[in-house]
């Protein structure tokens, strides 16, 4: 077997129990290269055979928090519906280990950045998935509704507010939690989907020897929940880690809508709230991640999710909502970030 490299910090039980699961999934002698992680505690390597195969490892340790299991059953399901999820060649749920099919390393944020071209047909292809996905019922219990996606909201207040202020504003948490789940309860009755909730351009693969929406390689689909079909669309056109032009985020908007025959006002309701959630959600994640886990780079992406923040308040479904954030949560000027980023690390709870 190839040698893990340092970066993977395993301990040595761990090594030995990495080392007999590529054992008896036939992969002992691959050559290991580390591939990027992401904000959670998973690690991911590729593995090339002797022969010539290539495939993925997943290394989630159980320890640390991580369950496999969601991420095997959404594949699969996501795999039946025609959907280019990865086929789990190996696994060992009880361990966290997972052998995958490796879809490359087409990231849809790579192929556009080398071709602005393939902005338009890449995000039509996601759009399609999305379409696809959303013709069948949710098959997970889990519902992401306005009394879990309330408080996840708020963590812009419990880490970006307390990261840039150095205190949280408890009364104008309140005032806010109890608005936004009044404003968000009514989208309670239109959770029938599911929802990936990381569907971004980091997250998706272009596969252009596939058909369909098969095309699109998905990653990071472990967290999905039953939610309103809203949610990835504004994920996937309000990405944090990239700018989607004004004209095709409306151009997909759009297509969305027409495929799946909704009223526009309505859906663009829904759009904006799961928008401004979502947002504040990632802002306050962005920050813990730099304030709690020491990972610095995500503030320099805050000021994107800031303009989806402002974006989504224009809307008259956050007429009530709107006062409370821009009132109270600071503009993440380089003023507010560079003290975000002075503590980087030094809050390991509140």
């Amino acid at each position: 077997m190839g040698r893990p490299s340092q970066g993977l910090g395993r301990m040595n039980a761990r090594t030995d129990h990495l080392t007999a699961f590529l054992e008896s999934s036939g992969w002992a002698s691959a050559q290991i290269t580390p591939l990027a992680g992401d904000a959670s505690n998973r690690r991911y390597d590729r593995l090339v055979h002797q022969d010539g195969r290539h495939a993925v490892l997943m290394d989630a340790p159980p320890d640390k928090g991580e369950d496999v299991r969601p991420f095997i059953n959404i594949a699969q399901f996501l795999r039946k519906r025609g959907l280019s999820a990865p086929e789990i060649f190996a696994a060992d749920e009880a361990r966290g280990f997972l052998l995958l099919e490796d879809l490359g390393d087409d990231l849809y944020a790579r192929r556009i950045a080398a071709d602005p071209d393939l902005e338009g047909p890449l995000y039509e292809a996601a759009v399609d998935v999305l379409t696809a996905l959303h013709q069948v019922p949710s098959p997970l219990a889990p519902r992401y509704s306005s009394d879990v996606s309330t408080p996840l909201a708020a963590l812009a207040f419990d880490w970006y507010q307390f990261g840039a202020t150095g205190a949280v504003d408890q009364d104008a948490r309140q005032v806010f939690t109890d608005i936004f789940a009044r404003t968000l309860a009514p989208l309670d009755a239109e959770l029938d989907v599911l929802i990936q909730r990381d569907y971004h351009a980091e997250n998706l693969l272009w596969l252009p020897d596939r058909a369909g929406a098969a095309r699109v390689g998905l990653l990071d689909f472990q967290d999905a929940m039953t939610g309103h079909r809203a949610y990835d669309l504004v994920s996937v056109l309000q990405d944090a880690r990239r700018d989607v032009t004004p004209a095709t985020a409306a151009a997909m908007f759009d297509r969305y809508v027409a495929q799946n025959s909704l009223e526009t006002k309505a859906f663009s309701h829904a759009y904006a709230l799961l928008g401004a959630q979502r947002n504040l959600r990632i802002l306050g994640v962005f920050a813990r991640l730099c304030l709690r886990d020491n990972k610095q780079h995500y503030i320099d992406l805050i000021p994107r999710v800031w303009g989806h923040i402002a974006t989504n308040l224009e809307h008259p479904a956050l007429a009530e909502i709107r006062p409370l954030i821009e009132g109270v949560l600071p503009e993440p000027d380089a003023a507010v970030l560079a003290q975000l980023k002075s503590k980087c690390g030094a809050c390991r709870a509140l």
